[in-house]
Formats: structure tokens, sequence, C-alpha cells
């Protein structure tokens, strides 16, 4: 009588083991098992991070097999069961994988197909293609979409966490750190305490310093000490929180008046300021998107007010980025001044600070907020809706879409909500953040998220010219390596651009995120389909580049890029790409960490020992 040895891996989240009963049955091309139950309740089986075989007999050879089938039934009380992967091995002695890492829920079936990556069209079989079609119907029905605001990204049809479907919650450990960093971010940097500060006028610079005391490291010990100076005023232009902002000029802003006298005594050239700018020494951060927001009015006793400056830098002649003029509005006038370093010095300083203060709206609101956790939702709504778990593409980038919709969704009931922390402790709460969203989403473009593109769209490219963008220079190092693994993994199973042409799955998963996850926006250029290899690597590159690195650049975050603790992928060249990857990383990483030593400001949101995979917080 054939026997086939099942092997069943339980998760080792908590409460990720059952007491439930559990029932496989095995798919052959031939024939199916009977449905059999792996063990009975109390027998210690299921437990948390238990592996745990069982033998099926059956009465004749089941062929090759296709499909298993997970079942669990109900003991005592529903008791949820996080399954990471079966294992059947055959009466000839093979093994075959099958990959789950999804929770076994209620008394629902589900059904795996074994490891191997496969395009929609090299399904020949009618239960494998069936499977297919299913499972993407059922996803259809659960990953739904929904306007949050109008003319926003579209998210997930959920109101709250515990609504998301239980494949895509935190599970316990990750939602029990949430609440314990939410608590713990609150306290760190005394936002309760320092609410009142938040909502009235802030009276000498020794409140910042207070802000300073729960944030203590090296770097912030340096910035403390030098916040007030022009030089480091114009490098986090390049390496702070917000490095998007700057591109070098061309001409001088119309709207922007500035003379060559104004700032003669700021030129070390002895050039004027026009023959400085056709030296690309001249750059601008326009910050003309806070135009018209509306600023905090959730306190009545409270007025907020919000600037849209324009700022001028000056590559001096040691290549440092110095700010040479401000202009805290658009309209250029005599209630609208321009601010100079000759200026007096509290002036000047203010002045800053009102740069600093609107390049901390469009941080958090459009480049952190939507530029990497709503189009990072986007994409990853999009995926589980039109890529099943056996594509490549879909296994390529579960985990960089891993968690991203539950932050976002705690985010939308939490800090970004009526009445949430954004109203309570910042100048765009109370609606101007959702304007500013809005109003970015009609400049936001695909090629904007491609990071050699969007460094090159602000003329900032050239190393030799601009030394000290580490932004930049370690950006594009892990672009690269991101798109080197893209390339190998897209190479194993695409073999022409007809292959592309012919994936109906990708092309619908391209589509979905522009039709309907950008709302068919004609200014956002994404693909609504993909024609070749390159522009799929492209896309995929993209996707999680985004989804990692350029999160982690204006967030910072853990769990990090390379690392893949659930193994979707179980072919070895798509095992040896990821090592390839792997040893490139690492590689950056030493080149970054022997850069930065000595440096009194090293930059190392880049290194991808400090990656997190996904929009994960």
């Amino acid at each position: 009588m054939p026997s086939y040895t099942v092997t069943v891996a339980t998760g080792s989240q908590w409460f990720a083991g059952t007491d439930d009963y559990v029932y496989v049955t095995l798919v052959g091309t031939e024939k199916c098992s009977e449905k059999t139950l792996l063990d009975k309740p109390l027998y210690n089986d299921f437990e948390r991070g238990a592996v745990d075989s069982y033998d099926i007999n059956v009465t004749e050879d089941l062929g090759d097999i296709e499909l298993v089938k997970i079942e669990k039934r109900k003991y005592w009380m529903q008791d949820d069961w996080y399954c990471k992967y079966i294992t059947v091995k055959t009466p000839a002695g093979d093994y075959i994988e099958f990959p789950c890492f999804r929770w076994v829920t209620d008394d629902k079936e589900i059904i795996l197909r074994d490891g191997r990556a496969r395009l929609p069209q090299n399904d020949k079989t009618r239960v494998a293609k069936q499977h297919r079609r299913k499972e993407l119907e059922l996803r259809q029905k659960v990953y739904r979409w929904r306007e949050w605001h109008p003319g926003f990204p579209m998210s997930i049809d959920a109101n709250t966490h515990k609504e998301l479907p239980r494949d895509i919650q935190f599970d316990s450990e990750k939602g029990i750190d949430f609440v314990l960093n939410y608590s713990k971010a609150i306290e760190n940097l005394y936002v309760n305490r320092f609410m009142h500060m938040f909502q009235s006028s802030w009276n000498d610079f020794a409140d910042f310093e207070r802000i300073f005391v729960r944030i203590s490291n090296t770097i912030s010990e340096y910035v403390m000490q030098h916040w007030q100076e022009d030089f480091m005023f114009g490098y986090q232009f390049l390496n702070g929180c917000n490095p998007v902002m700057m591109q070098k000029s061309t001409k001088i802003p119309d709207n922007f008046p500035v003379t060559s006298a104004m700032v003669e005594s700021c030129l070390e050239r002895d050039l004027t300021l026009e023959e400085e700018v056709k030296a690309g020494n001249i750059y601008i951060a326009d910050y003309a998107i806070m135009e018209g927001i509306s600023p905090n009015s959730t306190d009545p006793c409270t007025l907020q007010y919000l600037a849209a400056p324009i700022c001028m830098l000056y590559k001096n002649v040691q290549n440092k980025i110095l700010p040479i003029a401000i202009q805290l509005g658009q309209t250029p006038g005599e209630d609208n001044p321009i601010f100079l370093p000759t200026d007096d010095k509290y002036d000047w300083l203010l002045a800053k600070i009102w740069v600093r203060s609107s390049d901390f709206h469009v941080h958090q609101t459009v480049t952190h907020l939507l530029r990497t956790h709503l189009i990072s939702e986007v994409f990853g709504i999009a995926m589980f809706r039109q890529l099943p778990a056996v594509h490549p593409a879909f296994k390529l980038l579960l985990p960089h879409i891993r968690f991203t919709i539950a932050i976002n969704t705690k985010a939308r009931e939490q800090l970004i909500c009526e009445c949430g922390l954004f109203d309570k402790a910042n100048g765009t709460g109370g609606g101007g953040h959702v304007e500013l969203v809005q109003k970015s989403m009609k400049t936001f473009t695909y090629k904007s998220l491609c990071f050699p593109e969007a460094i090159k769209a602000r003329g900032l490219e050239s190393e030799e010219e601009l030394p000290y963008y580490y932004y930049r220079d370690d950006g594009l190092r892990v672009w690269k390596a991101v798109q080197s693994f893209v390339t190998d993994i897209v190479s194993i199973y695409y073999s022409s651009d007809e292959t592309v042409q012919d994936d109906e799955e990708i092309q619908a998963f391209v589509k979905d995120v522009c039709s309907f996850g950008m709302q068919d926006q004609d200014e956002c250029e994404f693909p609504k389909s993909l024609k070749t290899r390159e522009q799929l690597i492209e896309y995929l590159t993209t996707v999680i580049f985004t989804a990692s690195a350029q999160h982690a650049s204006i967030n910072f975050g853990q769990l990090f890029l390379g690392m893949y603790p659930d193994e979707h992928f179980t072919e070895k060249p798509a095992k040896a790409a990821m090592e390839k990857f792997r040893k490139k990383l690492t590689e950056i990483t030493s080149f970054i960490k022997s850069r930065n030593e000595g440096k009194k400001l090293p930059y190392y949101y880049l290194s991808p020992d400090r990656i997190p995979n996904s929009v994960a917080v």
C-alpha cells in the first residue's frame, strides 16, 4: 500500500498553534487521497513553532501531486492556526514543498500549490488553471478598493485593523509591538507634556533644546549644537530626513526676484549670480505645494500659520551647500520680502525655521505618507487581487508588502484620522494634510518613483558636481543591487519580451495599480501594460525600492532588506539569485560603514543592514 509522509510546520508567532482538528487531502494527477485527520486535539501537535510528520496510506498511487488541501474544523472554539509550509514525501522518496505562510481561520479550506513559481501560460492542466482562477476570484472579494478621501490613492476597504483579511493583519507580536512603540514614542517625545507648547507660541530657543532631551545620540547632539548654522541647514537638504526637495537651478525663478547685488557677499568665485547659475552652483528648494493649504484650526484659541517658501542655495568653493536667500511666500512684493544672511541674525534664523517648518509638512505628508506608505499599499492591494501565490512576481513582492496595509489602516484609525495625533500636534492637522495629499497627487508620476530618474529630474546626478550627497550615492548603489536581483529573477521565468506580453496576470496587476489604485489619473503616467522584460524589471524594482530603501531613507526602521524568513521561492536558481543579492548588499554595507568612519555626521539610512524590507512602521 503506497504511503505518503506529510510534514506540517506551524508558525512561531504567538497563538500560531491550534487545538482544532486539521485535515489534509492530497490531489494527484491520477487520484485524490481521502480527507485525512492528521491528529486529534490536545495531542501537543500544531503547537507554536512545531514541525510534525504524519503518514497517509492510500490504496493506489496518486500520480504527481498537484495540490494539497488543508481544512481546519472547530474542536471547542474557533482557534486560528498559522501554517508555514507542508512537505510531502512520495512513495518514490521525492520531497515536494508546499509553501503556505498563511493563517487558517474558521472552518475553511486552503488549497496549496507546490513551491515552484509558474506563469499563467505555463499551467496546462485543468486543475492547475482552475485553482489559479478560483484563488484570484476569492482574493478579489476579500481585497477590495476604497477611496478614503477624494483625490487620494485608493486604499483597502476596511475601517479598522480588525476588519482586514487575517493574512495581512499584524501577527500578535507585531500588533503588541505597534502599541508599545506608539506609546513609547509619545512618551519619549514628551508629546503629551509639550502639547501646550504645540498649541501656543514658543518663547525662546530653550524650548527646542528641551525637545531634544529624550532623543539622545551622537548625531542628534551634533545637530543640536549646530542647527542654527547655515552649513547644517544646507546639509539637511542633501542627507536629512527629506533629501528630495533641492534641485539645480537653470534660471532665477520669475517669482523669486533675487539679484546679484543681494547675495554678492555670499558668492565666492568672483562671478555674478547669473554666472553662478550657468556654472551649476545655484540650487532651489521650492515649497509651492504648501500655498493655499489650510493651517490647523482645531483649537479655536490657537492661531496657526503655514508658509510656502522658496529657498536659494549656493555650492561654495568647499562644495558645501549654503542658504543665501529665502522668500516665505510664492508671490513677491513689499509684504513678502527676501531674507538674506546679511539680515539681522534672528530675522535670518526665523526665515530658515519657516523653511524647515514647511519642509516638515511636505516630508511627513508627501514624501513619507503619500510616496511610500500610500503607494506601497496600492501596489500591495493590486498584488493580492491580480497575482496568485504561484506567480513569481507574487513570491518576489510579498516580503516587501508585509504589514504595509496593516500599518496604513492603523494610521487611518489613530494618526491621520479626525482628532488623531496629526490634528493635535501638526500645523496641517484638521484637514490641511488631506489637502496636501490631494494637491500632490496632481503631480505624482510613476517616473518620480524610479530613483535614478528622480535624481536626474532634479539635475543632481553628477557626483563630481555635487559631492557628499550620500542619499543619492547610497540610493543608487542599493537601486542597482535590487535591479540586478530582479533581473536575475525575471530572467529565470521570462524568456523573452513576448513572455511578458502573454502574462495576463502581470498585465492585470499593473493595470489595477493605474486604473484603480491611482484612479486612472492622466498626470500620473503609471503604465497600464508592460511590453518588455526591461519594463517589467524597472517596475518590480520600483515597487521593492519604494517599499524598502526609499521608506528607510526618510523614516528608518527594522526587518532588513535581503532577509526573507518566509521562503516562497523553492527553485535553486531563485535561491541562488537571493544569495547573490545578499552578497551585494553586504558589500554595500561594508562600503558605507568604511566611508562613515570618523565622520561627525555619518549617513547610514541607506545602509542595507538598516533598510527594512517593507513599509511596516
